[in-house]
């Protein structure tokens, strides 16, 4: 499972995360995503585009599942 890295902050909002690792092509599409209920975090459906994700968190989104360090 690929991870994605905090580098000495504590969040990152699940809307940027989606775009940072280019699940994504901008901040419109993921929230068009998260609205519809694509994206899972800790195996659960996560409709708040803004989401804080804190280290050890689990994103599941088309297939692709990335764990927060």
């Amino acid at each position: 499972m690929p991870e994605f890295l905090l580098h000495n902050h504590e969040f990152i909002p699940l809307d940027k995360l989606l775009k940072i690792t280019g699940l994504v092509e901008s901040g419109g599409e993921a929230h068009q995503c998260i609205d519809a209920g694509e994206v899972k975090v800790n195996s659960e459906t996560e409709f708040r585009r803004r989401n804080k994700l804190h280290s050890g968190d689990r994103v599941e989104f088309k297939g692709e599942k990335i764990e927060i360090r």
